[in-house]
């Protein structure tokens, strides 16, 4: 395995986690001035390009969208989805 193979992909993920986290952040700090909202879409697309870790990590960090349903429950089942695809890959693959 060369190491772009690694290199890139962990490269994306921490591109889409940083994403995530700041619009995850942007979005907050909007709702507590009234402002334009960042959509539920837009935030559950970075959750699922593969930033769910981050957008767990920042809903509980900014205290954002942690009872909002449908939402919550779709973003867990991103983050579930993440967590198969990894263990597959990892019992398939012995990444």
């Amino acid at each position: 395995m060369s190491a772009a193979t690694i290199l890139l992909p962990s490269l994306f993920l921490l591109m889409a986690n940083g994403a995530t986290i700041a619009a995850f952040g942007e979005d907050k700090k909007r709702a507590t001035r009234g402002e334009w909202r960042i959509s539920e879409s837009t935030l559950l697309s970075l959750a699922l390009i593969g930033g769910s870790p981050g957008a767990l990590w920042a809903r509980k960090r900014f205290r954002h969208k942690t009872r909002k349903q449908p939402f919550a429950t779709l973003l867990d089942l991103v983050a579930m989805l993440h967590a198969g695809l990894v263990i597959g890959c990892v019992a398939a693959f012995g990444l």
